[in-house]
């Protein structure tokens, strides 16, 4: 492919032009959690709103240039999740704690102050709260994996302070873009964060 000095996109890739959010959390392995582990990894999420309803995830490793794809995420809103089957809804995963916690960020762009970005992150996580998502990871990344080898992985999200060391597993991207989780925590303490829909996060129910 020939170099370009123009910056903006190219106009042939238009799925790419819907992007528009930017986040970064970690998923969890579904089939580990079920056993009892908590296996994680860096989720750095580009996100697309395809439809009020509907939201598209490519899934990194990182947010570096040479950033590895390492899966994809849906996420639809609890009136969508509702209208799943039994089944089909023990796929998916909630929003709650990644939020409540300060797990889940929105990186602050150039430009922004961090009052007015605090802002813009604050409504962006009250829509999320009541998300959930699909999430499957095709690179084991985290287990030393070259290539994306094997099946992929259903990955799901931490739902309580018991199932993870927040200060470990968020001490990397925490210092990667000046942020704490704690702060971000405070920040957000009057969201409202629902109930759980039945069936969502199956991983952590007994058998």
């Amino acid at each position: 492919m020939p170099d370009s000095k123009e910056s903006k996109p190219n106009p042939e890739f238009k799925p790419f032009h819907s992007i528009c959010e930017f986040l970064t959390a970690i998923h969890i392995y579904a089939d580990e959690a079920r056993q009892g582990k908590t296996r994680y990894v860096e989720a750095t999420h580009y996100c697309a709103h395809v439809r009020k309803d509907l939201w598209q995830c490519l899934i990194y490793d990182s947010h570096e240039k040479d950033a590895r794809l390492i899966g994809v995420e849906y996420m639809v809103p609890r009136s969508v999740f509702e209208t799943f089957s039994p089944e089909e809804r023990k796929l998916w995963h909630s929003h709650q704690y990644e939020v409540k916690s300060g797990m889940l960020i929105l990186p602050k762009p150039e430009g922004y102050s961090d009052e007015d970005w605090e802002v813009a992150e604050l409504q962006a996580m009250n829509e999320i709260v009541d998300l959930y998502g699909k999430t499957w990871h095709f690179w084991q990344v985290d287990a030393g994996h070259q290539y994306p080898l094997g099946l992929p992985h259903l990955m799901g999200s931490v739902t309580s302070d018991s199932q993870v060391d927040l200060e470990k597993a968020m001490a990397k991207r925490n210092e990667t873009f000046g942020v704490h989780h704690s702060h971000k925590a405070k920040a957000r303490k009057e969201i409202v964060a629902p109930t759980t829909a039945e069936h969502a996060n199956s991983w952590w129910q007994n058998p």
